[in-house]
């Protein structure tokens, strides 16, 4: 018995796990016979599922039954929940039942409870920009999975060029990977920074620039990282997240808190090392005016989830912002 759960909103990284799921599970030569894809708006598509699992292969491999956005991981029927109890134990070994869901399911159903006691239930959700360590686990877990080896200094800049963006980590991967070649040798720095598009350094370099109140240096990394289709909304997040992180720092140090683990958990970094580098970076800044940020970027937020002019919204935004940080 095989049951799966993979939730979260970062929806690449899902893709990527089914994938592999899939052709560990499906023979080519028979996938058309054994590959169930249901999707929400079918009618009775968790029934359907709960069916198909049932039913043996054909021919070579495993069935696959795929249950996309199924709503019953938010609001399950009791009819439903009674199927679900009568199959999920009696689901044979050559069947993969995967639901899977942007939204964490609700703890609370009995449905879930049910998933919680037979499946194996994955976590996908996008990294937050400001917890670095993560990202840089994710980096380096990717790379080996890709078969790309890096010096330090490359998957350093690697780390600070992608950020948490899983579908470009995965592309620049590959890009490297063919360059390589057949190549033992770990990919240096320079060779790097010349074939990887590095829109997250450009993002972290916007909020250093913004920190030191440099106006004509932010606008400049912005106009670069719109003509690049850095989407605008993950700048913003960038910029929130080092903004939280810098306050943090700075609250702590200011309340008289000198140990850098303390610092780091208020602070949520993981590696208590960083606290230095980043005491460094806002020893010139006052915590009032980290304070003032704070509106300026929730209005900065709420103006682009409106819809408003993303380039515009942010020049506005990043000029009001490098005021607060000059003065």
């Amino acid at each position: 018995m095989a049951i799966y759960l993979y939730w979260g909103d970062d929806e690449f990284a899902i893709a990527q796990a089914v994938n592999a799921l899939k052709e560990k599970a499906l023979d080519p030569n028979w996938s058309s016979f054994n590959f169930d894809r249901i999707l929400p708006d079918q009618a009775d598509g968790a029934m359907q599922g709960l069916n198909q699992a049932m039913t043996p292969p054909f021919g070579m491999g495993q069935r696959f039954v795929w249950l996309v956005e199924c709503p019953i991981l938010q609001n399950c029927p009791e009819p439903i929940l009674e199927e679900m109890e009568r199959t999920l134990p009696q689901i044979p070994e050559a069947t993969i039942l995967l639901w899977t869901s942007s939204s964490k399911p609700n703890g609370r159903l009995k449905s879930t409870k049910l998933l919680q006691k037979y499946a194996d239930i994955q976590e996908f959700t996008v990294i937050p920009p400001w917890k670095t360590e993560q990202i840089e686990t994710r980096v380096r877990q990717v790379a080996k999975e890709v078969g790309v080896r890096l010096s330090r200094a490359a998957g350093d800049f690697l780390i600070e060029a992608i950020g948490n963006n899983t579908r470009q980590l995965y592309s620049e991967l590959e890009k490297l990977k063919i360059y390589a070649g057949n190549s033992t040798e770990p990919l240096s720095l320079a060779t790097v920074e010349a074939l990887v598009t590095a829109t997250n350094q450009n993002s972290l370099q916007l909020a250093s620039a913004i920190r030191i109140g440099d106006t004509p240096k932010a606008l400049e990394l912005l106009r670069d990282l719109i003509n690049r289709n850095e989407p605008a909304l993950k700048i913003m997040a960038t910029l929130v997240g080092q903004f939280r992180t810098w306050l943090w720092v700075k609250v702590m140090i200011d309340s008289g808190e000198r140990d850098e683990k303390t610092i780091a958990a208020a602070a949520e970094v993981a590696n208590p090392k960083r606290i230095y580098f980043l005491q460094q970076e806002i020893r010139n800044i006052s915590l009032a005016q980290l304070l003032k940020t704070l509106p300026l970027l929730l209005e900065l937020e709420t103006s682009l989830k409106r819809g408003q002019d993303p380039l515009a919204t942010l020049q506005t935004r990043i000029i009001q912002l490098c005021e607060v940080c000059r003065s």
